[in-house]
């Protein structure tokens, strides 16, 4: 029997909204479901304003169409990340300036950014990654210091915190992901979350293609029409029926994903104590939410062995990202600042463990054992 890395989760009522969607009468987006869904990210974001899109890449282009980003425009980032953090804003002429992360929670290293500020940065877009908080407040500390936006890539952080914060709440826009790997999930989907009210009403706009159609809809215009650029950002309501029934079971899916987490981190304790590999880090004033576990190993070719030993065992395993700073397109579009040897180094000997809503504790246990000997005939 195998075990599988992700298997995107169903709680056994999406086709009832689905079906009450059609009913309702309205398939294209923009209904009651995405009301319903927007409506919860501001719950439990504490942003000021929530709009559903069809991907978290989309809500990353928003954020940068909000930002009136200009050809040659910087945007500082980290180079451990998916390509859409970077992509959303070299399609819209932006330059990704990337520096390292931390050692710890691979998340960017704020004691960096100052220096890779020019005069041509607009804003500093942290990444949450696994769902563990950046320092948000030394980011921010920054960006006002410097006049900058701030844009939170909270793709993996749905119901995770700061300091009491929510992630995706903090900084002017964030930006959540939906897709089938996250926790919470409708296949694709993703949100913008706005917390600069500022940029609420230009946001409607920017996501209607261009029109005031959702003015329109509240009865501020007599007629809609194009005010402004934009595209088609939303998702079909059906989607938005999807997820909204996911959504009513964040709380259980967050606990579950929890106890796997807890499961492998406390079974890992002595192999790091042992210095075979290093367990993730969370700071004492972060809260997570479980979206992945991952191991560090001492190299590339232990990271590598273990995974094609674990892959004998068909227990199914990946690493992560290869760094947007040495991707062909990254070399072309965007550039570093300083040292990136961290980001280097995690890419080469970081491994993802499975981690979904139907793996039993024996599966995870399973999992345990078999990293257990390897390194024990290592």
């Amino acid at each position: 029997m195998s075990i599988s890395f992700n298997k995107p989760y169903l709680t056994g009522d999406e086709l009832e909204f689905i079906s009450d969607a059609h009913t309702r009468g309205q398939l294209a987006g923009d209904g009651w479901y995405t009301h319903k869904c927007q409506e919860w990210m501001q719950k439990i974001s504490g942003s000021s304003s929530a709009l559903l899109t069809h991907s978290c890449t989309a809500a990353l282009e928003m954020a940068g169409l909000l930002l009136n980003l200009k050809e040659g425009d910087e945007i500082i980032m980290p180079s451990y990340t998916f390509v859409s953090t970077a992509n959303a804003y070299v399609l819209q002429g932006a330059v990704p300036v990337f520096v390292d992360i931390r050692e710890d929670t691979l998340n960017m290293d704020e004691k960096l950014i100052e220096n890779a500020i020019s005069d041509k940065t607009r804003a500093i877009l942290p990444v949450h990654y696994a769902g563990v908080a950046c320092e948000m407040n030394s980011v921010l500390d920054i960006a006002s210091s410097f006049g900058l936006y701030v844009i939170e890539d909270a793709a993996q952080a749905v119901k995770s915190c700061y300091r009491g914060q929510a992630l995706g709440g903090i900084g002017d826009l964030g930006a959540y992901s939906f897709h089938e790997t996250k926790n919470v999930i409708s296949g694709e989907g993703g949100g913008l979350l706005i917390n600069n009210p500022d940029f609420k009403e230009r946001a409607e706009i920017l996501r209607e293609k261009g029109t005031n159609r959702s003015g329109f809809k509240r009865g501020l215009v007599d007629k809609y029409t194009w005010v402004d650029k934009g595209s088609s950002y939303l998702p079909g309501e059906l989607v938005a029926a999807f997820l909204y029934d996911q959504t009513q079971h964040v709380q259980k899916i967050t606990e579950r994903r929890l106890e796997i987490w807890n499961l492998y981190h406390r079974s890992f304790r002595d192999l790091e104590n042992r210095e075979v590999l290093k367990r993730p880090y969370v700071p004492e004033y972060c809260e997570h939410n479980g979206h992945m576990y991952y191991i560090l190993l001492r190299d590339k070719d232990s990271r590598d062995n273990l995974l094609s030993t674990l892959k004998e065992k068909s227990i199914q395993t990946v690493f992560h990202y290869i760094p947007l700073h040495s991707a062909p397109a990254g070399l072309q579009y965007s550039r570093s600042v300083g040292d990136l040897s961290i980001t280097d180094s995690t890419s080469d000997r970081i491994l993802r463990l499975p981690m979904h809503m139907e793996l039993s504790d024996e599966d995870a246990s399973t999992v345990v054992e078999a990293i257990t000997a390897w390194a024990q005939a290592s």
